[in-house]
């Protein structure tokens, strides 16, 4: 047996799946056809945006956070998932953001 807890939003989520052995053992080999050794799934649309986002920013060096909100809403196509780009990219471990008077500078550190 399994089971999920949590929110999907404001709604709480208590599932429970029960499994038997032979669920259990097709799971199993799922999850090792994932495994290291296994070829690689292409990138999901998302993740490949992400990837281009990242790679924006690198080539760049560094940019000021409206012009690189601008060009990260022209490549995902909307405001909305723009905006979640940058602060994805705030959130980056390879981003490092200078507060500047008029605007933040979003620096790559790699």
């Amino acid at each position: 047996m399994l089971r999920i807890r949590g929110h999907i939003g404001e709604w709480p989520v208590d599932l429970t799946l029960e499994l038997d052995d032979e669920d259990w053992a097709r799971l199993g080999a799922r999850l090792t056809a994932g495994s290291p050794g296994a070829p690689a799934a292409p990138a999901a649309p998302a993740d490949r945006l992400w990837q281009t986002a990242q790679q924006v920013l690198r080539s760049a060096g560094q940019m000021e956070g409206p012009t690189l909100l601008n060009q990260l809403q022209a490549l995902a196509g909307s405001a909305e998932a723009g905006k979640r780009l940058l602060v994805r990219l705030r959130h980056c471990a390879q981003v490092r953001i200078e507060n500047a008077p008029d605007a933040p500078i979003y620096h790559w550190a790699e």
